[in-house]
């Protein structure tokens, strides 16, 4: 199986402290995490900086009655920083990628050599975005928190239009946290077979068991949003996974990783690990030279050392040729 592409997701888990930032993707390297992922915007490039009740969050969100700009504004991750963890991300032997929100952000991140585009799942609607960054030619992260089919077929192309065919959409669910009920990991398998693309899994959800299950169906990509310690605060702490926390997802993903191994059928019986102490014949009891073999003189036992099971309906009711003693091994030489 190969090795599932595990992303944890910075975003505004900083506090606003670029030391903060720089000591998070230290932290997340000792979690055994492939890469970190940044977001690249401004409260201005993402939303407009209006009052209207439009640009105010409501339907049952942590940020709730939130002003648009003003989360933004709190969340962003300043662009004069990505150098230094771009920078930091490489010393630590981390990939690093990013998010952008719209062509600037584009723009600014090929600067830099970002070698993944990523698509948010608010954005797969922008298939203006979407067309731009495929048209750099770096492979396309595509999260479908709030897509319909339509929407997804659209964003793919969009990169298709872009010359672009390097496509892993994410499955994911645009709640934070995530109910479980809602993840619906099939839609990821259904995803890989319908639009033909590598698929992952973006994961909102409480703890690491969605993760672990999403591999197991054959996942090539996890993401999953990290914080040193949710006493950092900010908009996303509250479902962002810890270094123990997230260390212990990394653990159990290479564990699963390891036992879906491959498609395997033995065919020495030498090489199969406790082969000996399957079933074969046996004599179950004293024979004399031309009894008739029954089920009470040779039996189906263990271990497996004897003739193969398979013949006990050829040998019953023929004679023995010689005399035979309880716990010899059975085999056709014994027979008249």
């Amino acid at each position: 199986m190969a090795k599932t592409f595990i992303v944890a997701e910075l975003s505004a888990n900083h506090g606003h402290r670029l030391e903060t930032a720089l000591e998070s993707i230290r932290e997340i390297k000792k979690t055994g995490a492939d890469a970190v992922k940044l977001q690249t915007y401004t409260a201005d490039t993402i939303t407009l900086d209006c009052r209207n009740k439009d640009f105010i969050v409501s339907g049952g969100t942590l940020w709730d009655n939130t002003n648009l700009h003003d989360l933004y504004k709190e969340a962003y991750t300043p662009w004069e920083w990505h150098e230094a963890l771009f920078a930091e991300a490489k010393k630590q032997g981390l990939v690093c990628f990013s998010t952008p929100f719209d062509k600037t952000a584009v723009d600014f991140l090929e600067e830099l050599g970002n070698p993944i585009m990523k698509i948010a799942s608010f954005e797969i609607t922008d298939v203006n975005l979407i067309r731009y960054a495929a048209s750099k030619g770096k492979p396309m992260v595509i999260s479908t928190g709030i897509a319909m089919q339509e929407d997804i077929e659209l964003a793919i192309q969009a990169c298709h239009e872009a010359g672009n065919h390097d496509i892993t959409l994410l499955r994911c669910v645009s709640a934070y946290p995530a109910p479980l009920e809602n993840v619906n990991l099939r839609t990821m398998l259904d995803m890989k077979e319908r639009f033909g693309v590598k698929v992952g899994l973006s994961d909102h959800t409480m703890g690491s068991d969605v993760a672990v299950a999403a591999v197991a169906l054959g996942a090539e990509m996890i993401e999953k949003h990290f914080i040193m310690d949710r006493a950092i605060g900010g908009p996303d702490a509250t479902f962002s996974m810890t270094t123990d926390e997230f260390t212990s997802m990394v653990t159990s993903i290479r564990n699963v990783e390891k036992a879906m191994g491959e498609v395997v059928y033995p065919t020495d019986p030498s090489t199969i690990k406790g082969r000996q102490f399957s079933r074969s014949l046996y004599v179950a009891e004293d024979i004399k030279a031309g009894e008739v073999i029954t089920e009470n003189n040779v039996r189906s036992v263990r271990p497996g050392y004897g003739l193969h099971p398979k013949f006990l309906p050829q040998i019953l009711g023929r004679k023995t040729n010689k005399n035979l003693e309880k716990g010899e091994r059975f085999s056709f030489d014994m027979i008249e």
